[in-house]
């Protein structure tokens, strides 16, 4: 699976960048460490007031000192211990196992798998063949149904990511008022550090200048008081690198959190809209190619056309120069032809010759049918003209 890398922050530098002091040379500024003098000289003074055979005055002086600064001490790690947990926790989150970082390795994994261009969008005969197959479908459409059933676990993605640099940006306003309160107890122990150290340089001038051995209180001071002292200045020097530590920690997490936020920008507003952008091209070259092969097709038809035509245009050339070399009528069916025409004349001839003598003597017999039939009209009309004598009228009125 892909690593989420992240920009390695150079801890030295963001040490340096928050200016923290190093605990065991701690230095504050000239005012504070005038005021700081004067206290010292005060402590002293009351530290070595004392009569060595009251053991009252020992006490309280011993309670001082083991006393100095605790309280400061457990308000600091107190603080340490609030901010711990969340930097437990979160670093975890900052890191390549966190929600975010899986987000978005997840959502890279699953834009490179939609890639088109890993698919083969061009229809073969097999990808034709499957695509008449009901719920198959073209290989374009297979792709789109792998794209649409992608966008369910894409949204589901985006939103962890959403709700991720939402809980990661509510962290940070939680770390910088953590780290904030941590950088105010870290300037306060390092006074009470350097309190201490001025206390303890005060003291041994003490013990070298004016209480000298023979002191009663030599021995005290040197076992009672200025050895745990110095264990007080070195437990707010522990303490005052534990919270330096917290607010390194702290200034870390929070940059990682910026960083992480950055890239769920990123991944929200150009890698989502690269896969749409992606799909979106795969239709386009999709569409181009059904085009391309529309004009491949009429292209082929054109040209078989033509060539068909050619072909033919030869053979009929061909056919037609044959044609108009040779005789457009058969030669022998034209003289078959005419011999029956001939034949069918000469018969004719002979009819007519033939047929003379019988239509003479068909004249005659009608002539004299004629002057038969002539006479008997005749006789009818002379009886027509002869009237009766008699009439019977059987109209009267």
């Amino acid at each position: 699976m892909s690593k989420l890398k992240l920009d390695v922050i150079d801890v030295k530098a963001v040490k340096k960048e928050l200016n923290q002091p190093d605990p065991n040379t701690v230095r504050v500024a000239p005012g504070d460490e005038k005021e700081l003098e004067s206290q010292a000289d005060q402590y002293v003074d009351q530290l070595l007031n004392f009569t060595p055979e009251a053991m009252q005055e020992k006490e309280e002086r011993k309670e001082a000192v083991e006393s100095m600064g605790v309280e400061l001490q457990k308000r600091a790690a107190k603080q340490s211990e609030l901010l711990r947990q969340p930097i437990k926790n979160m670093a975890g989150k900052s890191g390549e196992g966190s929600d975010v970082a899986n987000a978005l390795i997840d959502l890279k994994v699953k834009v490179e798998d939609l890639d088109p261009g890993k698919f083969d969008l061009e229809p073969g005969w097999f990808a034709r063949t499957l695509g008449r197959v009901p719920g198959v479908g073209s290989p374009l459409k297979r792709y789109f149904t792998k794209y649409e059933s992608a966008q369910t676990v894409v949204g589901a993605v985006i939103r962890s990511l959403e709700n991720g640099r939402d809980q990661l940006l509510r962290d940070n306003t939680t770390l910088i008022e953590d780290q904030k309160a941590m950088r105010e107890s870290s300037i306060k122990l390092e006074k009470a550090v350097r309190l201490g150290q001025l206390i303890d340089q005060k003291l041994e001038y003490k013990l070298s200048r004016e209480v000298t051995q023979e002191d009663p209180r030599h021995k005290f001071i040197q076992e009672e008081l200025v050895f745990p002292l110095r264990q007080r200045i070195i437990d707010l020097q522990q303490q005052l690198a534990v919270n330096q530590q917290g607010v390194l920690a702290a200034e870390i997490i929070i940059r990682n959190n910026k960083e992480l936020s950055r890239g769920v920008n990123r991944a929200l507003n150009v890698t989502v809209t690269a896969l749409e952008v992606g799909a979106t091209v795969a239709i386009a070259l999709a569409n181009q190619k059904i085009v391309m092969d529309k004009v491949d097709t009429v292209s082929k038809a054109t040209s078989d056309l033509i060539a068909g035509t050619a072909s033919r245009l030869k053979t009929q050339g061909v056919q037609i120069q044959k044609q108009a070399s040779s005789a457009t009528l058969n030669m022998d069916s034209l003289k078959s032809a005419f011999a029956d025409i001939q034949s069918a004349m000469d018969d004719l001839s002979t009819f007519r010759r033939n047929a003379l003598p019988q239509m003479a003597g068909t004249i005659l017999e009608l002539d004299k049918l004629s002057k038969e039939a002539e006479k008997a009209v005749k006789r009818l009309e002379e009886g027509n003209k002869s009237k009766p004598t008699i009439q019977i009228d059987v109209d009267s009125r």
